[in-house]
């Protein structure tokens, strides 16, 4: 359902989504405007359109390396709001270091020593 607005848009235009005379839509115009009073819709820019496309990529896998590019933001800042929508995947990454390596043994360094002398060692022992 919330993908039928944007199909019925499809063909319209090679490259935009929104647009007006064939043009691209920069900003809220009156047209914008008009349309939400039909709908019935307050308090909402059309900016925030940006913000739910993001939110879905990132909710899909997009990383944000790949939606500061689709999205074309200058800084990395930027797209990092978008961070907290895909906790399962930073759950998945995080977990690559929980598995120990096949022929690998983790030491951990004895109490009163210096962790630097010994420089293996599992990070689940540390409390």
């Amino acid at each position: 359902m919330r993908t039928a607005a944007l199909e019925a848009t499809r063909g319209q235009h090679r490259r935009w989504c929104f647009t007006y005379a064939g043009q691209r839509i920069h900003q809220s115009s009156t047209a914008w405007d008009k349309a939400k009073q039909r709908a019935g819709i307050e308090d909402f820019r059309f900016h925030e359109l940006r913000h739910t496309w993001a939110s879905w990529h990132v909710q899909s896998g997009t990383s944000l390396q790949e939606l500061m590019e689709l999205g074309g933001w200058r800084s990395y800042e930027m797209v990092l709001r978008y961070a907290h929508l895909a906790p399962e995947k930073l759950k998945f990454v995080a977990s690559r270091i929980e598995r120990q390596p096949e022929g690998v043994s983790l030491k951990v360094a004895p109490r009163g020593k210096n962790v630097a002398e010994n420089a293996t060692f599992s990070l689940r022992l540390v409390n």
